[in-house]
């Protein structure tokens, strides 16, 4: 398959492009800073530019999205807007443009999180945005078939435990390899409007 990565060059990004060319697929890379195609997901308009320049594609993976995190009394309705567009609204745009780019029986995998149904002290927007990307995806699967979308929701990554893990007390970690598993599934699997918790 032909894939467009978003996110290739972050820490999920780059172990979803070794297990997908260790599959033997097509791996089109894209990023704010780094990647064959660089593009801002948050912006409409490069999404359209990113299109334009990928073509058609067998399925499109996201591994972005940016979210500030603040404890509640702190956090501003521009923080929340800041959220919803670095990791929502992206997302959405994604697939909203992408429709016209992925093939027939192709396939969008969206990214959300554990605190959609797990909140942690300051991730109030996070859980907004990810329980957000979440419903999304279970609605835009009965509207866009014969294509397909599901999202992938991990919690904290075993390699990031050491500079993260304190914002996640008590959460057992996911290796990076299982979640890159958990993407393969939604690629090359057949179902669509699932939300895949890892663990």
């Amino acid at each position: 398959m032909k894939i467009l990565l978003i996110g290739a060059g972050g820490t999920l990004g780059t172990a979803l492009r070794e297990t997908l060319l260790g599959r033997g697929h097509d791996v089109l890379t894209a990023g704010r800073r780094s990647g064959e195609l660089r593009h801002d997901i948050s912006d409409p308009a490069q999404i359209t530019a990113l299109y334009a320049k990928a073509d058609t594609v067998d399925a499109v993976v996201s591994a972005a999205g940016d979210v500030p995190w603040k404890p509640f009394a702190e956090m501003t309705p521009q923080d929340y807007q800041a959220a919803f567009d670095g990791k929502v609204l992206s997302q959405i745009e994604l697939v909203r443009q992408g429709i016209a780019h992925v093939s027939e029986r192709g396939s969008f995998t969206l990214i959300s999180g554990v605190l959609a149904r797990e909140p942690v002290a300051t991730g109030s927007a996070a859980s907004m945005a990810n329980g957000a990307v979440e419903a999304f995806v279970r609605a835009a699967a009965i509207e866009i078939a014969p294509q397909r979308i599901n999202a992938v929701s991990p919690t904290i990554f075993t390699e990031d435990l050491e500079k993260y893990g304190a914002y996640f007390p008590g959460f057992p970690p996911v290796d990076l390899s299982e979640v890159a598993q958990a993407y393969v599934r939604s690629i090359e699997g057949s179902q669509t409007g699932q939300v895949y918790a890892l663990p």
